[in-house]
């Protein structure tokens, strides 16, 4: 019998989660019903924050919130050179131009020294990404933001969980944004989370993510142009026991990346994620460093040999052929960005990996790199 593939990750649903989703199928009612209520009330006293707006996915999430803050055709909005192209894609999507940051390849966040040059009179918000779990300096944004004038809205689609000084990722901006795709550390299938400490904000969001409806007069009217961004209720019902588990699960990520940390350091030619003082990890990803990008290719065969799941951990954006085309960046605007594309690869990680697993994944590498190295 053929061993089953080790994942780099792996939704883990009770059965209490997949029973609530057959009670709404039963229902007949699959949208915008209790369970999107429940989750949203759930998720915000989980964030302690005021208002929670669930949406269809976390492409979905980012794009409302930059039509909810204005933003639009002559605007520029600054994010990192290196995350998922959904963050790029959604200010495109509103006419926008991004403005590209390098990042800094310790946890691969946004460098935030490099922000302020890039600041002009068009800027009109900062996407801050907490890439792979990492809480990029999100305290220093907001005061760079506050001084320009300028939003922020924070990309915590792989974040739920992480905190910077005591307080939880996506709870900083004018919106924070999640999302809960399968490799994320809470899934509904799909779907996606929008917070917000300002009541007319959420309002608005609501609007918009149910074609611009509007339910506050005596009847129904249609206020604005929106989208159709719902998260039915069968999605919503896997949410809530996710939730109650969540530190749990964060916990033995931890564990995790810790033994990581003590079987992979010693290694020559690669470099381990770590996160700047202050910062509480989820680990959504393990992201590997190497030095040389053939090494990572060598490490990969030999993981997929071993029936081990790998990958690339993002994109280097600006150098995608829609962006490359269009924007036309050299490879020394963002050398870091650039490094961590050709160079990074992210491996298994999250409760459905055993201690033989784990085992299996540090001596393959270790074994790897060290017939490479020769």
């Amino acid at each position: 019998m053929q061993k089953e593939m080790i994942r780099l990750s792996r939704p883990d649903l009770s059965e209490n989660a997949l029973q609530q989703v057959l009670d709404v199928l039963d229902s007949g009612m699959l949208v915008q019903g209790k369970w999107v209520k429940s989750f949203e009330h759930q998720l915000a006293n989980y964030l302690d924050i005021k208002h929670c707006v669930l949406v269809s996915n976390g492409t979905a999430a980012l794009h409302l919130s930059l039509i909810a803050a204005g933003i639009g055709h002559g605007d520029e909005v600054i994010l990192p050179a290196y995350t998922f192209t959904a963050v790029a894609n959604a200010v495109e999507l509103t006419g926008a131009t991004p403005v590209f940051v390098d990042i800094q390849l310790q946890d691969c966040c946004m460098d935030v020294s490099a922000i302020e040059s890039k600041i002009s009179s068009n800027t009109k918000a900062i996407i801050a990404v907490h890439e792979f779990g990492f809480m990029c300096d999100i305290s220093f944004i907001q005061q760079l933001a506050n001084i320009h004038n300028i939003k922020v809205i924070e990309d915590a689609a792989c974040a739920l969980g992480s905190s910077w000084q005591g307080k939880k990722a996506g709870t900083f901006g004018y919106t924070g944004c999640f999302s809960f795709h399968p490799r994320k550390i809470l899934t509904t299938g799909e779907g996606g989370a929008i917070v917000t400490n300002d009541a007319e904000v959420a309002e608005k969001l609501r609007q918009l993510r149910n074609h611009g409806m509007d339910y506050s007069g005596d009847g129904i009217d249609f206020v604005l142009p929106g989208f159709n961004y719902r998260m039915t209720d069968f999605q919503a019902a896997l949410g809530p026991d996710q939730l109650l588990m969540l530190d749990d699960v964060i916990a033995e990520n931890n564990r995790q990346a810790d033994y990581y940390k003590s079987h992979l350091s010693h290694l020559q030619g690669l470099h381990l994620p770590a996160a700047m003082d202050g910062c509480g990890v989820t680990y959504q990803t393990y992201h590997l460093m190497f030095d040389d990008p053939g090494m990572r290719s060598k490490v990969r065969e030999a993981l997929a040999g071993e029936g081990v799941e790998s990958n690339i951990g993002a994109y280097a954006i600006p150098f995608l052929k829609f962006y490359q085309q269009k924007y036309r960046s050299q490879p020394e605007y963002f050398p870091s960005a650039l490094a961590a594309f050709q160079r990074g690869l992210a491996i298994p990680l999250g409760v459905h990996l055993q201690d033989e697993d784990m085992y299996l994944i540090v001596s393959t590498i270790q074994k790897a790199m060290e017939n490479g190295n020769r």
